[in-house]
């Protein structure tokens, strides 16, 4: 299960920095998350300032 960036996302980047393979990038609104190439290690969600990630449900 890949995770997923909510709307409360603020687009600080912290992130896409973290993530082991890359997965995260700049979205038009928002960062964004390739489920695809997620590797639901939740480095991102651990890092996340604004608690903007998590889990896909």
């Amino acid at each position: 299960m890949a995770y997923k960036i909510s709307s409360a996302c603020v687009s600080c980047g912290a992130c896409a920095d973290v993530c082991p393979v890359g997965a995260i990038s700049q979205g038009d609104t928002q960062y964004q998350i390739d489920a695809n190439a997620c590797l639901d290690c939740g480095t991102c969600a651990d890092t996340c300032p604004n608690s903007a990630i998590g889990p896909e449900e």
